[in-house]
């Protein structure tokens, strides 16, 4: 059964399962504010930042221009909690307002940094396939092999070959291309 995403009205998203629809989850500016929140976090993480270079990021890794207002609202907030430390340092001519995670904004970070990982898991786990030698997860390429007249998966080419040699002799086509 499809699963529909769909932009309303008013910027906000709605989600359809078949002919049952979910109501309005978050508005889309919601949405992107939250990507936004967690990257300038996850810039953070890699080394300390002042604004603009959080920008820059930000516009070289999301392929579109942030709103200064939400970079720096976000930032302020970090600070007034405690997960952000702030500090002028020169950069090029004059100093700059550098902004590093302290070991509670680490801490958050690394937690945010799991959640994503097991929602990416989640999303990527039906695009999953195993290899038939290994059991290693193959998430793109791979190793296709007709083995008895059957497709099969490999992670690479020496796992089919090893996998040719524990079960003997068989004739095998090779599949180019997933």
């Amino acid at each position: 059964m499809p699963v529909v995403v769909r932009a309303m009205e008013r910027q906000s998203l709605n989600i359809s399962i078949g002919d049952i629809s979910i109501l309005p989850l978050m508005s889309s500016d919601e949405l992107i504010s939250d990507i936004v929140r967690s990257s300038v976090l996850m810039l953070l993480y890699e080394r300390p930042l002042h604004g603009y270079a959080i920008m820059s990021s930000m516009r070289n890794r999301l392929g579109k221009a942030v709103s200064p207002s939400l970079i720096y609202t976000f930032l302020h907030q970090l600070e007034e909690r405690g997960l952000v430390s702030s500090s002028l340092k020169p950069v090029g001519r004059k100093p700059k307002k550098v902004y590093e995670l302290t070991k509670e904004g680490r801490q958050l970070a690394t937690l945010l940094f799991k959640r994503l990982a097991s929602l990416v898991s989640i999303a990527i786990q039906p695009s999953l396939t195993v290899c038939a030698h290994c059991g290693a997860k193959i998430y793109e390429g791979g190793h296709k092999e007709v083995v008895e007249g059957n497709e099969v998966m490999f992670c690479c080419i020496h796992c089919f070959e090893a996998y040719r040699q524990e079960r003997g002799s068989f004739e095998a086509h090779r599949s180019h291309g997933r």
